[in-house]
């Protein structure tokens, strides 16, 4: 197996990953097993994370694969209670879970005057129950695994939660209100956690990674001839680096965060991983 770039050691414990059908949470899923801890895949389907655990497996580290909805409580209690039984109880949750809609999405990055009767969708055309549906997949999608997976390191004093936040939670994105709203209130959630849990030895902490080309949001990003679009040339501009992320380079924002030694007086941060993003004024 690869060596993981803090030689963090989980050998021993029980790591939860949620969203891992993805393809930068089944990465971070790869990275904890790598440092020898147990994973637990879980995904709303499970055909990606039952490839992504049999891939660790042949790597030499220990995975399974779980189907669950993070918004279905009573079957996330159940798988829950299979992971438990089957791996043990859980001492790390990457709470990777979420993502965004078209319908909750506008057309155009400016409102113009003549939008509401064009044929565009506008802020005013933005679907109520699928900017709902954002909410509720992005932030109850992080609560909901917390209150159920936490429950057993608020009773053994001790664990570690990582959520995923994202460069829109600091500064929102055009077009993506619910998206970007939701992903703000991961980040504060974070902070609240991390004070809420700072006498039981559960440190909560987030990572917010910048802008990653992933099959997920390729279509956004590159043209169909591989051409870059008109928002990856704005992106790209307004990241100092000049590039897109790649996804290993998420490894050492994770690994130090879960390393009890390392990160042990850490706590309610969110990390940007976005090549300067964050701190460039555009000027």
């Amino acid at each position: 197996m690869k060596q993981n770039v803090l030689n963090t050691d989980l050998t021993g414990k029980v790591a939860v990953v949620t969203g891992a059908g993805g393809v930068l949470c089944s990465h971070m899923a790869k990275v904890l097993a790598r440092a020898g801890a147990k994973v637990a895949l879980v995904n709303r389907s499970d055909e990606a994370i039952c490839r992504y655990a049999a891939e660790i497996v042949e790597e030499g580290g220990t995975a399974r694969a779980y189907k669950a909805d993070v918004l279905d409580r009573i079957g996330l209690e159940a798988v829950a209670a299979r992971i438990e039984e089957e791996l043990g109880p859980c001492d790390i949750l990457v709470n990777g879970a979420g993502g965004n809609h078209p319908m909750a999405t506008t057309d155009k990055e400016y409102y113009e005057p003549g939008d509401i009767d064009a044929d565009t969708k506008s802020f005013f055309d933005l679907d109520d129950a699928c900017v709902d549906a954002v909410f509720r997949l992005n932030f109850n999608g992080t609560l909901i695994p917390t209150q159920i997976f936490a429950r057993h390191m608020a009773k053994q004093q001790s664990g570690c939660i990582i959520n995923i936040s994202s460069m829109n939670a600091f500064t929102p994105l055009t077009k993506i209100p619910a998206y970007s709203g939701a992903k703000a209130a991961v980040s504060n959630f974070t902070q609240w956690l991390a004070v809420h849990f700072s006498g039981t030895g559960i440190r909560v902490n987030a990572i917010a990674p910048g802008f990653f080309s992933t099959k997920q949001n390729e279509k956004l990003l590159w043209n169909e001839d591989g051409t870059p679009t008109a928002r990856t040339k704005k992106i790209l501009a307004a990241t100092p680096m000049g590039r897109f992320g790649e996804t290993e380079e998420l490894e050492g924002a994770l690994l130090y965060l879960v390393n009890d030694q390392a990160a042990g007086f850490v706590t309610g941060i969110v990390l940007p991983v976005d090549g300067g993003f964050s701190a460039y004024s555009g000027v």
